[in-house]
């Protein structure tokens, strides 16, 4: 499996650490000729890798596309920040896939054309995932907080996104959003949100780093 070049990593924009490599190192086990993940690798069209930071994930998903002939998706990749999709940008042409990969600047999908409405087979999100610190003023963040600041509790943009994730799935088929949570945030509180949602959860890996757990989980839409 390939592992992408990253040069460039600019100064607001997240630079890959323990949690990218907890997704990238899982991908490198569960990818195959003919599978991805459980899902037939032929069928998967469209993926989406959301807070791109770096391009790093989607990038990864490229280079695979160059070495498995069934894997044929079209790759997009979205950031709340334009600083970062210029990054992902350069560290695309660092890795020879320039004009590869689809770029959007969205806040989660506010900014997503309605021609993408359904078509999602596979969405990656490494979202904010730590609590806000409350003695930080919204005058004094800065944009690279966007990167972690996951609100009071640590998960509600996460939330956010599950209220408006259904409506760029392709739900005709099994879908997959695999994302990152970590133990510094109530998990149980966190994962019954998530059901309420009627989607179901799997903990797919968990790596010990410091202070915290880090945990790699795979959604599926319940069907009613």
């Amino acid at each position: 499996m390939p592992d992408p070049i990253i040069h460039f990593d600019l100064e607001n924009v997240y630079v890959p650490s323990d949690d990218t490599d907890l997704i990238i190192d899982y991908f490198k086990k569960h990818i195959t000729l003919d599978d991805f993940d459980g899902l037939k690798i032929s069928k998967i069209e469209n993926v989406l890798d959301m807070g791109t930071g770096t391009g790093i994930i989607a990038i990864f998903l490229e280079l695979i596309k160059h070495q498995n002939p069934n894997f044929k998706p079209k790759i997009y990749a979205s950031d709340i920040l334009e600083e970062a999709i210029k990054c992902a940008k350069l560290n695309e042409i660092a890795n020879k896939v320039s004009g590869k990969i689809e770029f959007i600047v969205s806040d989660l999908f506010n900014s997503f054309p309605n021609s993408l409405s359904n078509t999602f087979d596979i969405i990656i999100f490494n979202p904010p995932y730590l609590p806000s610190l409350r003695l930080t003023s919204e005058s004094k963040k800065s944009k690279i907080d966007v990167s972690w600041d996951g609100g009071n509790k640590g998960y509600e943009l996460f939330l956010i996104f599950l209220d408006k994730v259904k409506g760029f799935l392709n739900l005709n088929q099994i879908c997959h959003i695999y994302f990152v949570s970590s133990s510094c945030i109530d998990l149980k509180e966190f994962y019954r949100e998530i059901e309420q949602k009627r989607f179901h959860n799997e903990i797919l890996d968990k790596k010990h780093f410091f202070f915290e757990d880090i945990v790699l989980n795979r959604l599926r839409v319940k069907k009613f």
